[in-house]
Parts: structure tokens; C-alpha cells; sequence
């Protein structure tokens, strides 16, 4: 886990309520070494300090990675972003909330040792009851995907909800991030959350991962994000121009239907690790 304090960590099993713990914890962690995790995160910026239960899962094993930060639902859930609510959340009908069917978005897809793969952003909007998050988590049983730790519909009210799919080749799609989204939660300048995972498909436990795969958010106003490799080598992702369709040879930042921040997605060269990302000099502060 790294030793930087600029944010606070919280665990996935359980909530943190407090700053101080959430550092407590984060440094006992450090004195414990439990190797290298399949699935990684790091955090920048961050001009908001509350802890989040975001999770990212693991190959064979749930890792517990820090995750804390800024992000919103623009218009679902009134975030104070810098970006622009797309039109349909700021409907105030059901369908427009995207409370029973989410809003789904293309993020990035490829190839890989001639398997295509694809990364896919689903958001679900904030129920306003326990009647709406009701129906909410029977129509995510329906698509599937269950929020991590959630036990009961009153755990859903005034919370979006987003899950990061991932399909490799043949393999059915695995959930590799999730993590709810409360009214208020923005990005903004440099702020960045990054996941790395291997390139590989569900049940596979990464075994003949060739690459790595970083799945991360930015700020609406970022126009670059830079995903570092452990052989010292980069990769630099540029905002895709408006109305630009999802291309197999070139990651981009790319708005998310019904997310206030950003998405990216960076792929290492053959048989390299990740190391770090960020966004660049001072992006739209």
C-alpha cells in the first residue's frame, strides 16, 4: 500500500468513518506485507476527503485496495462537477434516472493475442426511497451485478451506483470495479483514481495475462492522463475529440453517461506491470 497520506484509504470489508482511522489503519497496513496484488488502484488530488467503499476485484481473490475520492452522478445525483449533466439525467422520470436500466457506455475496446476485448461503464441512478431501491436492486439482479456489501434496499437510497465491466474474447464479463456515488461527490483538476488488472478473461485467474489493464477516472476538464509502466516506459491517453466513436487503436478519455468524471483506459506493453498514473500539470482548476 503506499505510504502517500494525501488521501485517506478505507478497507472494503466494513465502513470508515473517520480520517483519523482511515490513516491508522492505512499505516498498519504498512507494516504488513502480503506480496504483490493482481489488482491494484492509486489515488491523486482529491480535494475531498471522504472515505469511499469502492471495490476492485481480484483474479481469484478479493484484494482489498485504497480507494477514496472524488466522484459524482452528473444530474442523478445534483454532483457540483465542472462537466455538463448529459440530458437524460437530469430528467426526473424513472427512465431518465436510469433506475431500473443503466446508463451504459462504450469505454474502450480492443485486442489482445488475437482475442478482442472491451471495457463498459454501466451507472445507476440514486433511488429516493426504499420502495425505488427496491425495485432498483431487483432490476440489477435481472442485469446481473449485485453492489458489493449493500444488504438491503435502505443502503441504496440517496446513492448512485457504478460498475466497470470487463470482456475478454469468449469469457463471459466480469465485473472488475464497483463502488456507490453520494450527491455532492465531484472530480476536479488533477484529481485521478486509477485500477490495474490483468488483461484476461473471467475465471481465468490472469493466467496468460500478457498486458496490463488500467481502468481510471479524471475530472471532466482533464485533457490527458499518463498511465506509467514498471519498465519505465509511458503511456499517454488524450481526450477524445466530441462525438469521437470508441476506436481499437487509440484509448481516450472519454465522457460517461450519467458520471460527472471522466473515464480512460490504458494498456501496458507485452509482459510489463503497472506502476503510477496521473493527470499532468494543472488541468481546469
Amino acid at each position: 500500500m503506499s505510504a502517500d497520506r494525501e488521501t485517506n484509504h478505507d478497507m472494503t470489508h466494513g465502513d470508515v468513518t473517520h480520517s483519523d482511522i482511515a490513516l491508522l489503519l492505512a499505516d498498519a497496513a504498512d507494516e504488513v506485507d502480503i506480496g504483490t496484488a493482481p489488482y491494484q488502484a492509486v489515488v491523486r488530488g482529491g480535494r475531498r476527503r471522504k472515505a469511499r467503499r469502492w471495490a476492485v476485484a481480484a483474479t481469484a481473490t478479493l484484494v482489498i485496495a485504497g480507494s477514496t475520492g472524488s466522484l459524482a452522478l452528473a444530474g442523478a445525483l445534483n454532483g457540483d462537477g465542472d462537466g455538463a449533466a448529459p440530458a437524460a439525467t437530469q430528467s426526473t422520470t424513472v427512465e431518465g434516472r436510469h433506475l431500473y436500466e443503466p446508463a451504459r457506455t462504450m469505454l474502450a475496446t480492443g485486442r489482445d493475442q488475437g482475442k478482442a476485448w472491451r471495457v463498459v461503464v454501466e451507472v445507476w441512478g440514486a433511488p429516493k426511497d426504499k420502495v425505488e431501491a427496491q425495485g432498483q436492486l431487483d432490476a440489477m439482479g435481472l442485469y446481473g451485478v449485485k453492489p458489493g456489501d449493500v444488504r438491503g434496499p435502505a443502503e441504496l437510497v440517496g446513492k448512485g451506483w457504478v460498475f466497470v465491466h470487463l470482456t475478454v474474447g469468449d469469457g463471459d464479463s466480469a465485473t472488475v470495479v464497483q463502488g456507490p456515488v453520494e450527491k455532492g461527490d465531484s472530480m476536479s483538476g488533477a484529481d485521478i483514481q486509477a485500477y490495474s488488472m490483468p488483461l484476461a478473461a473471467e475465471g481465468s485467474e490472469g493466467a496468460g495475462a500478457s498486458r496490463s489493464l488500467v481502468i481510471g477516472k479524471v475530472a471532466p476538464t482533464a485533457q490527458r492522463a499518463v498511465c506509467a509502466w514498471d519498465d519505465e516506459t509511458t503511456t499517454v491517453v488524450n481526450r477524445a475529440p466530441r462525438g469521437t466513436e470508441t476506436s481499437t487503436d487509440t484509448p481516450s478519455i472519454r465522457p460517461v453517461d450519467g458520471s460527472q468524471p471522466s473515464w480512460f483506459v490504458c494498456v501496458s506493453p507485452k509482459g510489463v506491470g503497472y506502476k503510477s498514473a496521473d493527470v499532468p500539470g494543472l488541468v481546469g482548476n
